[in-house]
């Protein structure tokens, strides 16, 4: 029981109890409201806050991986936009092939690693190009050497992952694939159809308009219109871009919608500085004018760049990880499943034949067996008769005698 000369308790911690009965005088109470705001503040800082800055440097520490895939005919421009992407020189003394190696030309894979580091952030980018690709005379088959690199990523992947050193898997899958459209005809062509309805499933898949330069402004306005109508009637299912949360602002919402706005991207690749206006631009200058690379209102180069590079490259990996990968995760786990099945059931039939050949064998020993029992009996009744008529046989040869 509290009587009312116990005195009130001072102890910060427990300040915020009152107890019953207790007088506490003004500066007491004051003293008591100021500790107890003071440890609320304490009390309700935990520290899990600081997860984001965890992440962010174990993730700096390990640095990252992506994989590009560029696909297109040759002369379109692939390996000028790869290096004005990344501002490197990736295909330093490649030869040209001459049109008599054109003709019979095969798909070939040629892969190619960068290092780059920006702001002490590590990434490891691997280029994945295809020389060759619908440059033959038959180019029927000219996606299956793409189907099946993108499939053996896939099951590398797997059988790293099914394995026993985990910690250490090289993600090698591709996580995006830049598709170069030639401008010179109406729109998609049938392999440009095709190789797309192949692929989008497997990887993500960004439609380029390539060599956008010798496009005027309606034209390039009209072609977009159709490619994408194209898109939409032969169900290839391009790369969609995120919806932006709620809580952004203005201008990344803007920034995203134009970004929406511009598929295809209409590119143009260039790696020469030339000189307007008392600046130096990267651009390509023809005798009505330059274009400028990085000018948005020229060319759809630096909204492709910030996409794929600024804004949405996690995402890019994140659904290769979450819907490609597993969807051949999926199907492999099925097939292998249906394979196990019908290996059960042919040992199932094949024992099931051996049970019934060996019942027929069971079968024939029975009645050997049986066959050998009536033969004995036959014998011994035989040996009976004998016994019984030798008697009679040996009276009858002492009559003969007398």
């Amino acid at each position: 029981m509290l009587h009312s000369s116990t005195p009130a308790v001072s102890s910060p911690r427990f300040s915020r109890f009152v107890h019953i009965g207790a007088k506490t005088d003004t500066t007491e109470r004051q003293k008591a409201g100021e500790n107890r705001g003071t440890m609320n503040d304490e009390d309700e800082y935990i520290g899990f806050a600081t997860l984001p800055e965890q992440v962010h440097r174990k993730a700096v520490r390990k640095g990252f991986d992506f994989t590009l895939m560029v696909v297109g005919e040759s002369g379109l421009g692939k390996s000028t936009l790869i290096n004005s992407l990344f501002l490197s020189d990736l295909y330093k003394g490649r030869e040209l092939p001459s049109v008599n190696d054109l003709v019979e030309r095969t798909v070939n894979i040629e892969k190619k690693q960068l290092e780059i580091e920006e702001k002490g952030v590590r990434l490891k980018l691997t280029i994945v190009d295809t020389p060759g690709f619908n440059d033959a005379v038959n180019a029927g088959n000219s996606q299956k050497s793409l189907i099946e690199y993108v499939d053996k990523q896939f099951e590398q992947y797997y059988e790293d992952e099914c394995g026993l050193n985990r910690r250490n898997i090289v993600d090698n899958r591709v996580h995006c694939c830049l598709y170069f459209i030639s401008p010179y005809g109406h729109g998609l062509r049938q392999i440009d159809i095709e190789t797309m309805k192949k692929l989008h499933h497997k990887v993500n898949i960004v439609p380029l308009l390539a060599k956008a330069d010798i496009l005027t402004k309606e034209e390039l306005r009209r072609m977009k219109n159709r490619i994408l109508e194209e898109i939409e009637e032969n169900h290839i299912q391009i790369y969609e871009f995120p919806d932006c949360d709620s809580d952004e602002d203005e201008d990344f919402k803007q920034q995203d919608r134009e970004l929406k706005a511009s598929i295809p991207f209409a590119v143009v690749g260039c790696n020469t500085v030339v000189e307007a206006g008392g600046k130096k631009i990267r651009g390509r200058a023809y005798p009505w004018g330059i274009v400028e690379v990085d000018n948005p209102n020229h060319c759809d180069f630096i909204r492709l760049r910030q996409m794929l590079i600024s804004t949405h490259m996690q995402d890019l990996k994140d659904v290769t990880s979450d819907v490609h990968y597993e969807n051949y995760r999926a199907l492999h786990i099925r097939t292998q499943l249906g394979t196990a099945q019908k290996e059960r059931g042919k040992l199932k039939r094949d024992s099931a034949a051996n049970f019934e050949a060996l019942s027929d064998t069971e079968k024939l020993l029975e009645q050997k067996d049986a066959e050998i029992q009536r033969m004995q009996q036959m014998l011994a009744k035989m040996q009976e008769q004998l016994k019984a008529s030798s008697p009679q046989q040996q009276h009858v040869n002492g009559l003969g005698k007398l």
